[in-house]
């Protein structure tokens, strides 16, 4: 029997939803200024400028001969069925982690898409120092980075206590 979709799974799998359409309206924009632009500094530290990241985080595999790019797809996919199934049957106790898993969700489905339609994942978001370039990223890595942090966070048991107040208030 397939489980009743609730409220607050739904309000989840927004939340996954809202991130992918960020994700993909910011790459649009990124893809059309910076094709026409090129580099565009916005502050000391900071730049906007398009990338075709063939790789997985931080140019993982990048210089592989391609056979990485189905690989990222097969997990892509996989991650994201694994996900939306279990935001689907989300428990009301699990609210902070629940909320990183959409985060993880809504990157994952932005960059999949990405590797689907390209077969690579634009970047635009180049962070550094000097000459030291953090490796340049995009609004799906950001969502899965912070993803990551909460459910860590969630792991460890930090705030659960307040989020087990909060859904009893």
């Amino acid at each position: 029997m397939i489980p009743k979709l609730t409220s607050q799974s739904l309000r989840f799998l927004l939340l996954a939803v809202i991130i992918v359409a960020l994700d993909w309206l910011s790459k649009y924009w990124a893809q059309d200024a910076l094709t026409r632009h090129g580099l565009i500094p916005v502050w000391p530290g900071f730049n906007l400028v398009l990338v075709h990241n063939q790789g997985a985080a931080f140019g993982f595999l990048h210089q592989a001969s391609g056979w990485q790019t189905m690989l990222f797809i097969v997990v892509g996919i996989s991650v994201a069925i694994y996900l939306g199934i279990r935001l689907w049957i989300a428990r009301a106790d699990e609210y902070l982690l629940n909320i990183g898993l959409s985060c993880i969700l809504g990157g994952s489905i932005g960059n999949l898409i990405d590797r689907l339609n390209y077969g690579f994942v634009v970047d635009f978001l180049d962070v550094y120092v000097d000459s030291w370039h953090w490796p340049t990223f995009n609004v799906a890595d950001i969502a899965i980075s912070v993803g990551a942090g909460i459910v860590i966070v969630d792991i460890f048991g930090l705030f659960r206590r307040r989020a087990e107040k909060a859904l009893n208030d």
